[in-house]
């Protein structure tokens, strides 16, 4: 991924010396298990041990010639342990090395990935009970709909990722699996002990079966799981550009000093952060349909998989954990606007309160269809002729055959309308 949009922590999960270093690690894990059964010399074991070392520019090089990397990286680790380096990959095949290592890759970048959701589940939560009691409009279809607060809007947010970090918290259980099985998964050549060893070490569970490779539906699961956060990440990202339309203007970006908006209109304030989380997870849902790709391979295994995971392995985990990082930003300094919030609450003149008027008058003695048709006569005045909605009901004598005029002018209580804060709230974040 392009440094743009990658964080140092999580890049260097992915550098060439930490993936070369944990092939390495299951090489000499692996030689511990044979000298364990007693294949290898327990000599040659502290030999290797204590030789065994890569140069990856030499291993650049030698791929050029044999265009295979992993002999390429062999031959490297054979310059420096010697003789004793025969017993280096002994019964392995490259795909033991290649997958084992992929899921120890992606197991350490789903710890980071895990600890970004719970640094931004904390941002969500105290911005929720920051604006708890904040009335906003709710809106269905882009219209207004009844009233909600800020705080119930965020405390949505919160249950939504606390969702998605147990799905990430199982797919990188699901993912956490290695091999050493052998060619075709048989063990035709290597002990299923060395495989059991090698895997403990290694921090991983061994797959119960294998062909040459680690089943992709795994992986599937994994990048998958890695999209839907994606997309949760753009629906608040898609709410925060909504509210932060000039019309709305509800909330918005934070603007630091000396940011510039447009080359063009020096005015502008636009929410780029916002958009381009959008544009992120356009990318992260490309990444998980290419890992489902990857499911159906060829009997025991092909390499049509190899070249799509080399980059969405590396480039799905840096952009989630910048898109996590950037949200944790954009939630932590995002600028709420109360008094704009009251001010569109009150734009369409007491129409939001229509439900209230329509259960009144049902109660009251109207058939639905009654007092659906006085509710909407009037609310209509007040779209196409700007009228006040509560003044036209006070004034239209067949409403007022059901409701004296307290209870039209009750029905207008914002507060009704927020009672129940306080429960969501306690089902959201507990008493």
């Amino acid at each position: 991924m392009i440094e743009r949009y990658s964080r140092p922590e999580m890049t260097r999960i992915w550098e060439a010396r930490n993936r070369y270093q944990k092939w390495l690690d299951i090489e000499i894990f692996a030689c511990e298990a044979h000298a364990e059964l007693g294949n290898i010399p327990h000599e040659a074991v502290e030999r290797i041990k204590s030789k065994a070392d890569f140069d990856v520019e030499r291993i650049d090089e030698i791929e050029r010639t044999v265009k295979h990397d992993v002999i390429a990286f062999l031959t490297s680790v054979a310059d420096y342990i010697g003789d004793d380096s025969r017993f280096v990959h002994l019964g392995l095949t490259s795909s033991d090395v290649l997958d084992t290592s992929f899921a120890m890759l992606l197991a350490e970048a789903s710890d980071l990935i895990i600890d970004d959701i719970k640094r931004l589940m904390e941002v969500i939560k105290r911005r929720a009970f920051e604006h708890r009691d904040t009335p906003m409009m709710g809106r269905s279809h882009g219209i207004h709909a009844e009233p909600v607060t800020f705080g119930i809007k965020m405390a949505l947010w919160y249950d939504e990722m606390r969702r998605n970090l147990r799905r990430m918290e199982a797919a990188r259980e699901t993912v956490a699996y290695g091999k050493i099985s052998g060619a075709v998964g048989t063990f035709a050549n290597i002990d299923p002990k060395v495989e059991e060893y090698v895997c403990k070490k290694a921090g991983l569970k061994p797959a119960p079966c294998s062909t040459q490779v680690i089943q992709r539906d795994r992986h599937a699961e994994f990048f998958s799981t890695l999209a839907i956060i994606a997309s949760s990440i753009e629906k608040f990202a898609v709410e925060i550009r909504h509210l932060q339309r000039t019309e709305v203007l509800e909330a918005e970006e934070y603007f630091s000093k000396g940011q510039k908006g447009s080359s063009a209109m020096p005015h502008k304030r636009n929410p780029v952060l916002s958009e381009n989380l959008t544009g992120l997870a356009r990318l992260m849902r490309g990444y998980a349909v290419s890992a489902m790709e990857n499911v159906p391979l060829w009997h025991e295994r092909d390499i049509s998989h190899s070249s799509v995971e080399r980059v969405i392995g590396p480039d799905a985990t840096i952009v989630m954990d910048f898109m996590l990082n950037r949200c944790i930003g954009l939630i932590d300094n995002l600028v709420v606007y109360p008094e704009n919030m009251m001010k569109n609450l009150n734009l369409m003149r007491g129409l939001i309160f229509s439900q209230r008027v329509l259960l009144k008058l049902a109660t009251a003695g109207a058939s639905r269809e009654k007092a659906y048709e006085l509710v909407q006569r009037n609310a209509m005045k007040v779209w196409e002729q700007g009228k006040d909605f509560q003044q036209e009901l006070l004034a239209d004598t067949e409403v007022r055959s059901f409701l004296p005029e307290e209870e039209i002018r009750e029905a207008f209580d914002l507060n009704y309308h927020l009672k129940h804060v306080g429960t969501i709230f306690t089902r959201v974040f507990g008493g």
